[in-house]
């Protein structure tokens, strides 16, 4: 894991990676990056990664506009 800028986030994202956000649904149906998928933090399981492509970058984020 790593920490990464927005200007990384962009080429990522623009080079496939898949965005998966992990605040609650409420709060990721209210706003969130586009082409991001929702897993909040309180429903992920060692078998979550599961639902991940294995074959893309995955950037895990949580945006907080507080």
């Amino acid at each position: 894991m790593q920490v990464i800028g927005r200007e990384e986030v962009q080429r990522l994202t623009a080079n496939g990676a898949a965005l998966v956000e992990v605040l609650p649904q409420k709060e990721y149906e209210r706003a969130h990056l586009p082409g991001a998928i929702s897993l909040p933090l309180t429903d992920l399981y060692p078998f979550s990664a599961d639902a991940l492509a294995k074959d893309r970058v995955t950037v895990v984020y949580c945006y907080d506009s507080q």
